[in-house]
């Protein structure tokens, strides 16, 4: 589905955010935080567009996806830019050692992941102590006075103009507006997050709720891994086309390290004393 949309996927999207979506995108930039150096995971990043706005400011993109035909596309797009990768990558079982990255994004996609939770684990995994995620996702409008028309206009309107501009894009756009409705709210999200593990974790919503903006760190001090419910990691598999290192399982310190389990689970580190509550400040 996505193969078929990449050549104008991100034209569509502009014209039915109405040129929202590039402000999404600085939201979620400001967010990250990307300093000249830092390595970067933009998890399900199509054609670039968010990994290339990360990349201005000095860091090193790895730009992951699952779709073929949108790394095609990004790779002709962002062809000449030394700072971002592109890899084929199952967002549930990530190509990446241990601590990989200094911090990790995804915009638009985890939605589209079967088992939302497995992928935060693995964010959580590859991002090293003291490291962020940040989450840009469609979500709920928090007035009722906008949930109506944006519902009428995300079934009805959304899916005829994207066919207009690409005939293979009415169906991907229908599936758009059913995984939304079928999406987490923003409390729910946030929730997920803190059981993976992340610490700090807020978020904000952006027009009007339509996007939600969600922040959580990896925490600084090693976590302690209860003996009673071990935790596993396992080698992750994946066809890689650059150059990061592949799935070998980096062994972390002592205290997280992990005990062997069920084969293809995701890895996930246990969370620590929730001390935080989701809240809208600033992601």
């Amino acid at each position: 589905m996505f193969d078929e949309v990449s050549p104008r996927y991100d034209l569509i999207n502009d014209v039915l955010s109405v040129g929202n979506s590039r402000l999404w995108r600085v939201a979620m930039t400001k967010a990250l935080q990307p300093r000249k150096g830092m390595r970067i995971l933009d998890l399900a990043a199509g054609t670039g567009t968010a990994s290339a706005a990360i990349a201005k400011h000095g860091a090193h993109v790895t730009a992951a996806d699952f779709s073929e035909g949108m790394l095609a596309e990004g790779r002709i797009r962002q062809a000449g830019n030394d700072l971002i990768d592109f890899v084929w990558a199952d967002a549930t079982q990530l190509p990446f050692e241990d601590d990989s990255f200094d911090a990790a994004t995804i915009s638009f996609g985890l939605r589209n992941v079967e088992g939302p939770e497995r992928a935060l684990a693995e964010m959580f995994r590859v991002v090293k102590p003291g490291g962020r995620v940040v989450i840009c996702e469609f979500s709920r409008p928090t007035s009722s006075l906008m949930r109506g028309p944006y519902t009428a206009y995300s079934r009805a309107v959304l899916p005829r103009i994207a066919g207009l501009i690409n005939k293979s894009a009415a169906e991907a756009y229908r599936y758009l507006n059913e995984s939304i409705e079928a999406w987490p709210a923003q409390d729910r999200l946030a929730a997920m997050l803190r059981e993976v593990g992340f610490e700090r974790v807020a978020y904000r919503n952006l027009t009007g709720g339509i996007v939600a903006l969600h922040r959580g760190f990896v925490p600084r001090e090693p976590v302690e891994i209860p003996t009673a419910e071990p935790a596993a990691k396992t080698p992750a598999r994946a066809k890689s086309t650059s150059k990061p290192k592949v799935a070998a399982s980096k062994p972390k310190a002592a205290a997280r390290t992990k005990s062997p389990a069920e084969p293809k689970t995701a890895p996930a580190k246990p969370a620590p004393k929730r001390t935080d509550a989701p809240s809208e400040e600033e992601a």
